[in-house]
């Protein structure tokens, strides 16, 4: 029996094996590397954090993104955008120098076990640890408006779902949201010849603005630190310290977690919209139905009135709701059974335990928790630090209280000698 299986293979999955390994732990990864980066943005994207704030965490700092862009001569600097594609071979090449070996199969389930959880691959394998991390990334928490989910796959996706835009060159699509995804969606469908439109039910369009200098006066740097969430004290205190953040009321942490770092477009794509891409904000999708082949769309207005227009696909840029019962690996049983905070998130204890004794997340899962920080990379190195001597506090005690348990290996012999 393992001390620890991981299932995830992202920045938070990998950051936590490099720390568990480093412990002296006994621990297996599952997932592909990094898939979500690979598989489900479209080339020509770019990381929106620093890529200062966009390291991996492995405990002696060795394997950090700019290490990774010294090594292939590429530019890691201050203000300028890195491409999601490097960022998504950091990523790999991360996983090859600091991280245990990942078995790249998937997890299909993890149920409870005696002394611990077994959790099964897709291809029926079963493994056994006294600890679970799920560090399963933002994909199974996808959010699409009610209003549209009827409209089947080739009506309506999620901003996720693609890796490539090219299917929609010479259409016309609605891409739904005024966040980063949205308009950077909109941004490479208009480039590539799609007529496109953005639906938002936010009064206006936010830009960030372009990041000061790294170096400037000390009175600059005193009034809005740099922090790896932005500018600002209130950006410092969500970065710099989770934990403080988790002893802040619970519907003060719900609110945050949902309405902090709210949706805005990076700088650098603000003049590849606005000239470009037609914006239609302050509506909401009162009803769409599919007529002819296309979709129907009918609008309303914050201010009254409203809109109706065809369009061939909607993609909903409408972000993720990590609620405990989207957590489709764990079997209904045991995600009924997660305690869980108002806003439908698991709680998780200090040490990113869940309400399940031996059962870990990390990631997206745990905002409510621990803050915005769990949203970005940049949350990767205070959660594998914290979880990691949770597992090792969770393992102790199970091995004292555990009677020996066999291997596997040693509990298929004795089954089949019982069976001759």
């Amino acid at each position: 029996m393992h001390d620890l299986l991981i299932v995830g293979a992202g920045p938070y999955g990998l950051s936590v094996a490099s720390h568990a390994a480093a412990a002296g732990l006994d621990v297996r990864i599952f997932g592909r590397p990094m898939a979500s980066w690979r598989d489900n943005m479209p080339r020509g994207m770019f990381l929106k954090s620093e890529p200062w704030a966009s390291d991996l965490s492995d405990p002696a700092g060795r394997f950090g993104l700019a290490a990774y862009c010294a090594r292939e001569g590429l530019p890691a600097e201050h203000g300028r955008p890195l491409p999601i594609e490097h960022f998504a071979s950091y990523g790999l090449w991360f996983a090859e120098q600091a991280s245990p070996r990942v078995d790249e199969r998937l997890i299909a389930s993890v149920r409870p076990f005696p002394g611990g959880y077994e959790a099964r691959t897709e291809d029926g394998e079963a493994h056994r640890a006294r600890a679970v991390a799920l560090a399963v990334g933002v994909l199974p928490f996808t959010e699409i408006p009610r209003a549209v989910r009827g409209l089947g796959a080739e009506r309506v996706s999620h901003s996720s779902h693609h890796a490539d835009l090219a299917r929609f060159r010479g259409r016309d699509v609605t891409v739904l949201g005024a966040g980063q995804a949205a308009l950077e969606t909109a941004a490479l469908l208009s480039e590539q010849g799609t007529k496109v439109r953005i639906l938002a039910r936010s009064p206006r369009v936010d830009w960030n603005t372009v990041p000061p200098a790294w170096r400037r006066p000390w009175r600059e740097s005193l009034r809005a630190p740099h922090t790896g969430l932005g500018c600002g004290w209130r950006n410092k205190f969500y970065a710099d310290t989770p934990g403080l953040f988790r002893l802040l009321p619970e519907p003060a942490r719900a609110r945050v977690a949902a309405d902090a770092l709210g949706p805005a477009g990076a700088w650098w794509i603000k003049d590849r919209v606005e000239p470009r891409v037609e914006v239609r904000v302050g509506h909401r999708i009162a009803s769409a139905e599919s007529v002819g082949g296309r979709v129907r769309v009918h609008t309303v207005a914050v201010g009254g009135g409203g809109l109706s227009f065809a369009t061939d696909h909607i993609i909903a840029a409408t972000g993720f709701r990590a609620t405990a019962d989207r957590i489709g690996v764990l079997p209904p049983e045991l995600r009924d059974g997660l305690r869980r905070l108002s806003d439908g998130t698991p709680y998780v204890s200090d040490r990113f335990e869940t309400s399940h004794p031996g059962l870990f997340l990390a990631g997206l899962t745990t905002a409510s928790s621990f803050g915005p920080a769990m949203r970005f990379v940049y949350g990767a190195a205070f959660t594998a630090e914290r979880l990691v001597r949770g597992v090792e506090r969770h393992v102790r005690r199970g091995r004292r209280a555990a009677p020996p348990v066999q291997s596997d290996d040693e509990h298929t012999r004795r089954t089949a000698a019982a069976a001759r």
